[in-house]
């Protein structure tokens, strides 16, 4: 692969990050294909950004909703993106992280209030089913109120919580077929990687993870991987005022996937497109991308790499 300037590098950066649509050719296979992934979330941690919100993605099959992971603002996108919140049909949750999880329970209240009347099949690791009874039970004021008040369905027979400990296809659903992967995420156990293969795509979502085979079997031959990914020096120059500072960059580095690594698992997968997702410390990232990313692309991506942003109404 060609190398580019730093320049020219900044530029389609920012194309891919702000436009309308991720480029023409992404935007002609998104024209053609009945399925979209539309990014959602796309900041590491829980920590609030201006331009940026914690993890989550949307897959529409057919003009129905597939979640994955709910982090802080994951309602608020669907809408910004043009997804009415009653076609949801399944969540997914790949750990019990607040950065992926947090607007679990409300993204569904939010879609009820606003015309959700089917069920509504939520999957992830334990404890899901607890975490769902506690939200209704927490909302019950309201719930109650809505449904007399407003003649609202009552919400908790909508949703079905499924408790995932091990690997495999979770849904036969539509042409549609769901398989998880356990990947490596400690302390955080279990955690999941999820593949949808569609009737005309197939898209792999890592979750958070260090590198791993399972992830690899996952993602053999997909379409598209959003994989999370790890700056290092952006790690190593977070402030130092921080009361938990050591633990914490200890923690992120021992439990990510570096940008050099992430290429080498699209590599090793074969995967025809790499999204870089759950972005930590994006400034840094912006200042110093040249290295990780044309890494990725030289470790053998042979098709596409975009580096990930605020994707709303953008087709990947």
């Amino acid at each position: 692969m060609p190398r580019i300037s730093r320049r020219e590098l900044a530029r389609q950066v920012a194309a891919v990050s702000l436009s309308p649509a991720l480029s023409r050719s992404a935007e002609a296979q998104a024209a053609g294909s009945k399925t979209r992934l539309i990014l959602l979330g796309t900041a590491g941690g829980p920590c609030p950004r201006k331009t940026r919100v914690p993890s989550s993605q949307v897959v529409v099959v057919n003009g129905t909703a597939y979640v994955i992971d709910c982090g802080v603002g994951v309602a608020t996108h669907l809408a910004l993106a043009d997804i009415r919140l009653s076609s949801l049909r399944h969540v997914f949750i790949t750990h019990q992280h607040s950065d992926h999880n947090a607007e679990y329970g409300p993204l569904l209240l939010t879609a009820w209030g606003c015309g959700l009347r089917t069920q509504v099949d939520t999957w992830g690791p334990p404890p899901l089913t607890r975490m769902t009874e506690l939200f209704l039970e927490m909302n019950a004021f309201d719930i109650r109120t809505r449904i007399a008040d407003e003649a609202k369905v009552p919400l908790a027979p909508l949703i079905r919580p499924h408790e995932l400990n091990r690997e495999g296809v979770i849904l036969r659903e539509n042409s549609v077929v769901v398989t998880c992967a356990l990947v490596d995420h400690p302390p955080v156990v279990p955690a999941f990687a999820y593949r949808l293969n569609t009737p005309d795509r197939s898209i792999v979502i890592s979750g958070d993870t260090r590198p791993c085979k399972a992830l690899i079997r996952l993602a053999r031959d997909a379409d598209v991987l959003v994989h999370e990914v790890l700056w290092p020096s952006g790690v190593d120059r977070m402030p130092r005022n921080l009361y938990n500072s050591a633990a914490l960059k200890k923690s992120i580095l021992s439990h990510h996937t570096p940008a050099v690594k992430v290429g080498r698992v699209a590599a090793e997968a074969r995967v025809k497109t790499l999204v870089l997702s759950h972005l930590f410390r994006p400034r840094i990232l912006r200042s110093r991308m040249r290295c990780g990313p044309m890494q990725c692309a030289r470790a053998g991506i042979k098709d596409r790499l975009y580096w990930a942003r605020i994707c709303w109404r953008s087709d990947v």
